[in-house]
């Protein structure tokens, strides 16, 4: 009798487990269901391939398109919370759900402001943030006139659905603006003027349902062909930068409606000014480290803002780490060596997302080092990933 009271009780515990819902089943998914299941959460993801990276570790899966709508659908009626891991997505449909009392964060409103990066530099620009200068771009004439007004260089962009540098064009001629044109196939585009930055830097932001903030430590990203390939924590710059950079991502981050982790993308001029480059309304790249670096990851924050639990400490409880994306250098099935002796070496951490095929620039997985010194633990880092091949 007392057995069948134990199992009973079982029951109605597992009855009572809350389901996490995540619009994108890839790495970001993956590590948010790392995160997720100690809490004693369920997560289920909508992916459009079975056997996601978040599938992997415990995730259930929808295999469907991110801009299926009854396919979010589906997801909203599974899930007490939802969120996402990647902002290319049917937005209006979010909108729908969350005004029919679907709990969504961050707000599917900001989700689709950011989706348009034209419109995302407009808003803050209006908010009295500084941005790197933009305009709008309708035809050759207008980018035409925009590159004589930058001083003969400047980024056409697309305004949606870019990442990871595609769907960005460096242009110094206006004979490349026929050809970005051509490019770009129709796709709505805008102008930014190009920016002889020192440093690019971002800002991890949490935000909890009742608005609370707290923003982690400033960090280094280091870019090749528009793709992070490092990022230092934390950054090498002063005292008085460091705050000023951290003021302007939480200003942004309490603009911006919902709960979340939240990454604020800046540019540091020679100067000493602070532009705001991008925002990504989810957790990122340049966050990775923080699980081995900080007291709460990135990924844990998220889970704990987005389902109404405390924010945790963002402090870092190491003097430095450094983080080296593992990216494809070739096109084929995944084969992964090396793993052997990078695990001899003492404070590095190797995190793969169970991706294949390999392919050019895909990102496949991550490196992070901790050390006394930025640059005992970027060294760290360099000759592990020096060691790997995937």
């Amino acid at each position: 009798m007392h057995q069948k009271t134990q199992v009973y009780g079982m029951i109605n515990l597992m009855e009572k487990q809350k389901t996490i819902g995540i619009v994108g089943g890839g790495q970001l998914g993956r590590m948010l269901t790392l995160a997720a299941l100690p809490l004693g959460f369920k997560v289920i993801v909508i992916n459009p391939t079975p056997g996601s990276p978040a599938s992997q570790v415990g995730a259930a899966e929808i295999i469907a398109d991110l801009y299926d709508a009854a396919a979010l659908r589906a997801l909203a009626k599974k899930s007490d919370y939802v969120t996402i891991e990647i902002e290319h997505l049917d937005s209006e449909v979010l909108i729908a759900l969350a005004a029919k009392g679907t709990l969504i964060n961050p707000s599917p409103k900001t989700i689709s402001l950011i989706q348009d990066k034209f419109l995302q530099k407009e808003f803050l620009h209006q908010a009295g943030i500084s941005v790197v200068p933009f305009v709008k771009i309708k035809d050759e004439m207008s980018a035409k006139k925009a590159l004589k007004n930058f001083d003969g260089k400047m980024l056409i962009k697309a305004r949606q659905g870019a990442y990871d540098g595609r769907g960005n064009m460096l242009i110094t001629q206006p004979s490349a603006i026929t050809k970005a044109f051509r490019l770009f196939g129709g796709r709505k585009l805008y102008a930014e003027g190009f920016v002889p930055f020192t440093k690019e830097l971002a800002v991890m932001v949490a935000r909890s349902m009742d608005g609370e903030t707290a923003v982690y430590p400033l960090v280094e990203t280091i870019h090749q062909r528009n793709i992070c390939v490092e990022v230092l924590s934390p950054a090498l710059i002063s005292q008085k930068t460091s705050k000023k950079a951290e003021a302007v991502a939480r200003k942004v981050a309490q603009l911006l409606d919902g709960a979340g982790m939240f990454c604020i993308e800046m540019f540091l001029t020679k100067n000493g000014e602070v532009l705001v480059n991008e925002i990504a309304p989810r957790v990122h790249n340049s966050g990775h480290a923080s699980i081995e670096a900080n007291h709460t990851s990135q990924f844990e924050q998220h889970i704990r803002a987005i389902t109404g639990l405390p924010l945790g400490a963002v402090g870092l409880k190491v003097p430095a780490a450094a983080m080296i994306n593992i990216l494809g250098e070739r096109s084929g099935p995944t084969s992964l060596s090396g793993l052997n002796e990078i695990l001899k070496t003492p404070h590095v951490s190797v995190h793969m997302y169970g991706k294949s095929p390999t392919k050019i620039d895909r990102k496949m997985g991550h490196i992070t080092a901790t050390a006394k010194t930025l640059a005992v633990a970027q060294k760290r880092a360099r000759r592990a990933r020096k060691q790997l091949s995937i």
